[in-house]
């Protein structure tokens, strides 16, 4: 199975490779010479990480008792105005590192007793990534592979990690393009996203925790109903399926540049989680709920007790 999917890399980073020239790996397709300067994502060739920790704040089966091992990447695609990550994603804080150095850290996830191997917004590290990720399959790396994006990805891209990607992580943000705009400064956002979820859907079914495969869907509940729950929860129901497991995530907070939206400027209530609970359960579907009432502790341990 490891020289199987090694060889899925091997093609991977070649096709990606191809593609750097003229940049068009997110839907933005900015189609700058990644090899010379940077796009909208901020990135060049090596892989730049802002973190990487054994991450316990994660779904239950990616966490267990060992913790998801995240990787969190500089860049990002969009530009959410409440992102809580802007600092890496939007300002591009982050250390460039050699694919080797950030192969011998997935080791050290694995070592230290990692469930998975957790990508944080991948894309615009992608080629950086995938020879990682060869460098450590070849010295016997063999942790489940979690990519975990906003859901606003190319399908050519997704084509790419058919055979490579074990569990999509992905978010449904919002259920129309005009919202997205308005908030994520991307014209496209469901057009482009129900496609590509559909294409994740397609490489690795629902989510099975017995086998660690599959798509999970999550979903931010937002003030107002911005996020379009009801929407999402249609489209899960039948378009993908409902076994399709829903992490319905309640911790929206009103960061970055959210207080500039009048409607945003505040935290959901508990009456509109519950709302939100009540239209995933209509559809039957079943997944992961947060405790709206509790403040769940970030719980990260740093690799190598660094």
């Amino acid at each position: 199975m490891n020289e199987k999917r090694r060889e899925s890399v091997r093609r991977a980073i070649s096709r990606i490779e191809e593609r750097l020239e003229s940049c068009d790996l997110c839907p933005r397709k900015c189609e700058v010479n990644r090899y010379e300067t940077t796009g909208f994502c901020g990135q060049k060739i090596d892989p730049k990480v802002s973190a990487i920790v054994l991450h316990f704040g994660e779904e239950p089966p990616l966490v267990r008792n060992g913790g998801a091992g995240a990787v969190f990447f500089s860049g990002c695609s969009m530009s959410c105005v409440y992102c809580q990550n802007f600092a890496f994603s939007q300002n591009n804080n982050g250390k460039e590192t050699s694919p080797e150095s950030l192969g011998d850290s997935f080791l050290k996830i694995s070592e230290e007793g990692g469930v998975c191997l957790d990508l944080v917004t991948p894309t615009p590290n992608l080629y950086g990534f995938l020879r990682a990720y060869d460098y450590a399959l070849e010295r016997g790396f063999d942790l489940p592979l979690v990519f975990n994006t906003s859901g606003y990805e190319d399908i050519e891209t997704l084509e790419t990690l058919d055979g490579i990607v074990d569990i999509y992580l992905t978010d449904i943000r919002y259920t129309d393009d005009l919202t997205g705009l308005k908030y994520s400064l991307v014209s496209d956002y469901w057009t482009v996203t129900r496609r590509a979820v559909k294409e994740m859907f397609r490489q690795v079914g629902a989510f099975r925790e017995d086998e660690m495969r599959g798509v999970i869907v999550r979903h931010l509940v937002l003030p107002e109903g911005k996020a379009g729950t009801e929407e999402m929860a249609e489209f899960v129901s039948f378009e993908l399926s409902a076994s399709v497991p829903i992490s319905l995530m309640s911790q929206y907070r009103p960061v970055h540049k959210a207080r500039d939206f009048p409607e945003l400027s505040r935290r959901i209530t508990n009456a509109e989680y519950n709302r939100a609970l009540e239209i995933v359960d209509g559809y039957g579907l079943t997944g992961w709920m947060q405790h709206f009432e509790s403040e769940e502790v970030f719980r990260a341990k740093p690799i190598g007790g660094k």
